[in-house]
């Protein structure tokens, strides 16, 4: 069992890395309000079905604690605003693969969390290996430009709230990942058929107050139900992964996200990043590995 969900955590790495050039796609075309309630719509609908068909409803209340559908259900849904907001907000493609790449520092802060959280040992490599993966998100952000703080203050005071939200994503996200852990346990059935239909209906009441395109065609479908079946099995697998696999080696395995992520939307998107961007991100991987490398059971 510890074996196959650690297996299922790596394909959710699979499917995320494909998640920030769809979701950027179908933002420019829906909204990103609109098109986050679609893949969540649905993604809900098939997770709820997957439930019923397994049995899995007669058990999602009674197995599983309060703090864990409610605690970690409410981070569920934030970290799902926080990301569309961050990735179909972004003023143009080429700031869609920075916020992207600032999302993915819930790996790194998923190691500390294990570390505060899960009573995991850090040796002393988390520590550098954390402020590496900060100077690669600080490449990133600079987008090409000064390097100095004040031109990459500059550079983040045009577009504040985009990189608000793409590091709250990530802040969040992380404490998902271990709470999820610490309240949901290895035991009984995850509540992620629930947090994705839960998270459609707060973001539908979200989006009515919003002026967006919604520009519905059949490729903007099409790229919805690929979006909607991807984000299904990746949160399923994910949950499952957290809850009964080994966290240290899934979260460890997850540095590469950044890279596929940003291989994935600069094809996709048509996108050529800068040299800052890539050395960031490499930079970025480097302090996530050691950081795993630091943190043990």
């Amino acid at each position: 069992m510890r074996n196959t969900a650690t297996l299922q955590g790596f394909a959710a790495i699979l499917l995320w890395s494909v998640t920030v050039a769809v979701a950027r796609s179908l933002s420019e075309r829906l909204g990103p309000l609109t098109a986050a309630t679609a893949v969540y719509a649905v993604s809900g609908t098939l997770a709820l079905t997957a439930l019923f068909l397994r049995g899995g409803h007669r058990t999602i209340f009674t197995g599983n604690s309060r703090r864990y559908l409610f605690g970690c259900g409410a981070l569920f849904v934030a970290y799902m605003l926080f990301f569309y907001l961050a990735v179909g907000g972004a003023v143009n493609r080429e700031q869609v693969l920075a916020v992207g790449l600032l999302n993915y520092l819930w790996p790194v802060l998923t190691l500390l969390g294990t570390v505060v959280f899960l009573g995991r040992k850090g040796r002393w490599p988390l520590i550098p290996g954390t402020l590496l993966a900060l100077v690669g998100i600080y490449l990133v952000l600079a987008q090409g430009a000064d390097l100095s703080w004040p031109g990459l203050t500059a550079n983040l005071m045009r577009s504040p709230f985009i990189y608000l939200y793409g590091a709250l994503a990530a802040v969040v996200w992380a404490l998902y990942s271990v709470l999820a852990r610490k309240w949901g346990g290895a035991a009984g059935e995850g509540a992620v058929a629930l947090f994705l239909p839960v998270t459609a209906l707060v973001l539908f009441f979200l989006s009515l107050a919003a002026d967006e395109p919604r520009q519905w065609s059949a490729p903007v479908i099409g790229e919805l139900l690929f979006l909607g079946t991807a984000t299904f099995l990746g949160y399923e697998f994910w949950d499952t992964a957290m809850r009964k696999g080994d966290v240290v080696l899934v979260a460890a395995a997850s540095y590469l996200t950044p890279l596929l992520s940003t291989l994935f939307a600069a094809f996709y998107l048509a996108v050529v990043p800068s040299a800052s961007l890539w050395i960031g991100c490499v930079v970025l991987i480097a302090g996530s590995l050691m950081s795993w490398r630091a943190v043990t059971e």
